[in-house]
C-alpha cells in the first residue's frame, strides 16, 4: 500500500509516493510530461514486492511539489538536484533510477554526472544521450526514410520548436480544457501508425497543438491507458498547477546541453543500464530509427527490450514493463 511524503530542502518541496520497506534499496521513478508520481501507480507495488523501497516524486512544477514562474527553473541540472536531495532525505547513498519521457534525461543525467549515486539506471521510451543534449541532437537522429528533410526538416521534433516560438499559445490551448487535453494525449499505441510521420511533426505548420484550435477536441477516454478515476487525478493536479511548469521543460535546451557536456568520463556509463523501447511510440521512435545509436556507444552494460505499447507504456502495458524491470533487476542489479 503506497503512502505519501514530502521533503523540503532549501525552500523547495518535493512530494512523493512510496511503497515497500523503508530499509530496502531505494528505487526512484521519475515521471515525464505531463504526468505525476501517480503515473507509476502500477510499478511501485510491484517493485515493493521485490523488496525495494519504491518511490515516485512529483517533479518541480507538478502536483504537490514546488512551482516556479521562470523557464530557467526547469533546467535539468535543477531537477537532478531535486532528485538527489530526495535520495538524501530518504537516507540513501545511491539508488536505482527509472525515468520516462522528460524523466529519462533526468535519470540519465544522474547516472552520467553522479555515478556514485546511481546503482543502475533504466529508461522508458527515451534513449541515453539524446534529449539531454538538446533538440539539435535528436534532430540529427531523425529517420529520414519517414521524414524527408525537404518536407520535415526537424522531423517529429517540430513540436519542441513550437514551444520555443509560441509558448503562451501552447499553454493557453492546453489549459482551456485540461480534461480534454489529457484525454487527447493519453492514447494507446497504434500499430498502423508505425512508419508514418507523427502528428508532432506538423505542429507549427498546422498552427499549433490540436490543428491550431484554441482547445483540445473532446475525445472519448482511452481506457487502455487511464481510467475515469485516473483522469480525475491528473485533471485536478494540472488544473491546479497549469501547464507553465510542465511546458517549461522544453525551454532549456541550450543550458541542458551545456550541463550534459559536463558529464564525467565524457558521458560513458559503466553501471547496469536498461532501455525499454515502445514499439508504437511514433515520437520517441527507437525501434527502427537511429535514436538509440549514441546510447549504445556510451553504455558498457546495456540491456535493451521492446514492449508492444505506445508512449505511455507504464500505464498502457504495466505488466510487461514490470516483467522487464524485474528480469533486469534479478539478472543485473540485485535487490540488496
Amino acid at each position: 500500500m503506497s503512502v505519501d511524503g514530502v521533503v523540503e530542502v532549501d525552500g523547495h518541496k518535493t512530494f512523493y509516493r512510496e511503497d515497500g520497506p523503508k530499509d530496502g534499496p531505494l528505487m526512484v521513478f521519475v515521471h515525464g510530461w505531463p504526468e505525476l508520481s501517480y503515473s507509476w501507480r502500477h510499478q511501485l507495488p510491484a517493485m515493493a514486492r521485490l523488496g525495494f523501497h519504491a518511490v515516485a516524486p512529483d517533479l518541480r512544477g507538478y502536483g504537490q511539489s514546488s512551482k516556479y514562474d521562470s523557464h530557467a527553473d526547469f533546467a535539468q541540472e535543477k531537477v537532478v538536484a531535486d532528485m538527489l536531495s530526495l535520495a538524501d532525505a530518504l537516507g540513501a547513498d545511491s539508488a536505482v533510477w527509472v525515468g520516462h519521457d522528460w524523466g529519462s534525461p533526468t535519470v540519465w543525467n544522474i547516472a552520467s554526472h553522479h555515478p556514485d549515486r546511481c546503482r543502475a539506471v533504466a529508461s522508458l521510451c527515451v534513449p541515453y544521450a539524446t534529449l539531454e543534449y538538446g533538440v539539435d541532437q535528436v534532430i540529427e537522429l531523425v529517420d529520414r526514410n519517414v521524414y524527408p528533410v525537404d518536407e520535415y526538416p526537424v522531423g517529429q521534433w517540430d513540436y519542441q520548436l513550437y514551444y520555443q516560438e509560441c509558448f503562451e499559445q501552447a499553454q493557453a490551448t492546453m489549459e482551456a480544457d485540461v480534461e480534454s487535453t489529457l484525454k487527447a494525449l493519453f492514447r494507446a499505441g497504434n500499430a498502423d501508425a508505425v512508419g508514418q510521420p507523427a502528428m508532432t511533426a506538423l505542429i507549427r505548420a498546422s498552427g499549433g497543438w490540436f490543428g491550431g484550435a484554441d482547445r483540445a477536441p473532446d475525445l472519448p477516454l482511452d481506457p487502455r491507458v487511464i481510467s475515469v478515476s485516473d483522469l480525475a487525478v491528473y485533471s485536478e493536479a494540472l488544473r491546479g498547477s497549469g501547464f507553465f511548469g510542465a511546458n517549461s521543460y522544453y525551454m532549456n535546451h541550450e543550458v541542458n546541453t551545456a550541463y550534459a557536456k559536463t558529464a564525467l568520463d565524457e558521458g560513458r556509463l559503466s553501471m547496469p543500464a536498461l532501455f525499454i523501447a515502445a514499439r508504437y511510440d511514433s515520437v520517441c521512435e527507437s525501434v527502427d530509427s537511429p535514436l538509440t545509436r549514441p546510447m549504445r556507444a556510451k553504455c558498457s552494460s546495456l540491456t535493451e527490450s521492446i514492449v508492444d505499447s505506445g508512449h505511455w507504456m507504464a500505464q498502457e502495458c504495466p505488466g510487461a514493463v514490470n516483467d522487464v524491470l524485474e528480469t533486469w533487476l534479478t539478472e543485473h542489479v540485485g535487490n540488496h
